[in-house]
């Protein structure tokens, strides 16, 4: 059996204010096309198919042209929904779509595989979709963190798994140990820290599919992220663009090579005196790209950005950054909230800044853990 492994599409997200809904559409029609030329059985998308809970039509119209152009391929498609979907948006979507196309959202079906068979008999695909602990107490008595849940759900896979036999295809969407994330770009998906799922919670299984993190990684031969197929950060610029192709064969996994997709424009980071880009001919090469300027001046420029522009049409970021900094200075309250990977990690920073350093106590601690998991909640049920 051949499997494409994509994840992480993120339909209807923005790159600084522009759409990327077209270029993500020539991308995916790239990817329609790899799975025609490769013969591919079954195509997996391993969560965060939107950038939103509530995606515009448009959106929906986009995820329903590329489902169907890979069905008519022949191929079987297999969906989760990631930390960034409606599961209860994408799962009813599901209903709608024809044969061949499956959308795995419920919590309560972990563990119950969707199986297709080739020439050397079943394969076992086990649909993991983010798993918020928050929502799952009542159920998974103890869960509390990432790891909790995924432990638990793969507890279920493996359990059925050892009474069906045959290979075996799990999929999830989560922060594994060993992954290298781009700051500032994917969204934690954890409450009050770095919740971290191990690598060996994913044991037993052929090969397990990740999405979550937007660039390709490696964690063992067995267990892959492929990534998001579109450049939504100039962090992730000089990571490549793609899937994974997975053969199995009658023991198990085969083999598994990288297929890049195009990228439609490029990304770049020029830094040095504002002048100096602005002048220096040898950047001429980057004015068809998306440019982020670092401009190193000690003094920030007026109205940097237009100017920028006026060479670099598709310059969408200016960062000030003085070659020389004071040392010893202390943090600002705004580089402590651009640093921030969680909303706990916001809270703190406020608190910090207006207790001269004095951040939330053990008590008020487990406070702000309860207050936010309602507010997940709540927003789960809306």
């Amino acid at each position: 059996m051949r499997i494409l492994h994509t994840s992480d599409w993120h339909i209807g997200r923005t790159f600084h204010g522009h759409s990327t809904l077209e270029a993500l559409r020539g991308v995916l029609d790239e990817l329609i096309g790899q799975v025609r030329e490769h013969e591919v059985d079954v195509v997996i998308v391993a969560g965060d198919v939107f950038d939103s809970a509530t995606p515009a039509a448009s959106c929906y119209t986009l995820l329903s042209d590329t489902l169907r152009g890979i069905a008519d391929t022949g191929a079987r498609v297999v969906v989760t929904s990631g930390n960034h979907d409606s599961a209860a948006r994408l799962g009813f979507q599901a209903g709608l779509l024809r044969d061949g196309i499956h959308v795995l959202t419920d919590p309560d079906a972990v563990g119950a595989p969707l199986t297709i068979d080739d020439a050397h008999g079943p394969v076992h695909f086990y649909g993991i979709p983010y798993l918020e602990p928050a929502l799952l107490r009542h159920k998974w008595a103890g869960v509390r963190t990432q790891a909790a849940v995924l432990g638990r759900a793969m507890d279920l896979v493996r359990s059925d798994l050892a009474a069906r036999g045959g290979r075996s295809v799990a999929i999830a969407h989560c922060f594994a140990a060993g992954v290298e994330p781009t700051p500032h770009l994917e969204r934690d998906i954890q409450q009050g820290g770095l919740d971290v799922v191990p690598l060996a919670t994913f044991a037993g299984v052929d090969y397990t599919a990740l999405g979550h993190i937007h660039g390709r990684q490696t964690l063992a031969e067995g267990v892959r992220y492929a990534g998001a197929p579109l450049h939504y950060s100039f962090g992730e610029g000089a990571k490549p663009r793609g899937s994974w192709l997975v053969d199995l064969d009658a023991h198990g996994l085969a083999e598994v090579q990288w297929l890049d997709l195009p990228v439609p424009r490029r990304l770049v980071t020029l830094r040095g005196p504002f002048a100096d880009i602005l002048a220096d001919e040898a950047l001429a090469g980057n004015e068809d790209a998306w440019v982020c300027v670092e401009y190193t001046d000690a003094l920030p420029e007026a109205d940097p950005l237009r100017r920028l522009q006026q060479r670099f049409p598709f310059c969408a970021r200016v960062v000030h950054a003085p070659a020389a900094v004071r040392s010893g200075e202390r943090r600002s309250y705004v580089e402590r909230v651009r640093a921030a990977r969680s909303d706990r990690e916001l809270v703190e920073a406020f608190l910090l800044h207006v207790r001269d350093g004095q951040g939330a106590t053990e008590r008020e601690g487990e406070i702000l853990d309860d207050l936010l998991d309602e507010r997940v909640r709540q927003e789960a049920m809306a």
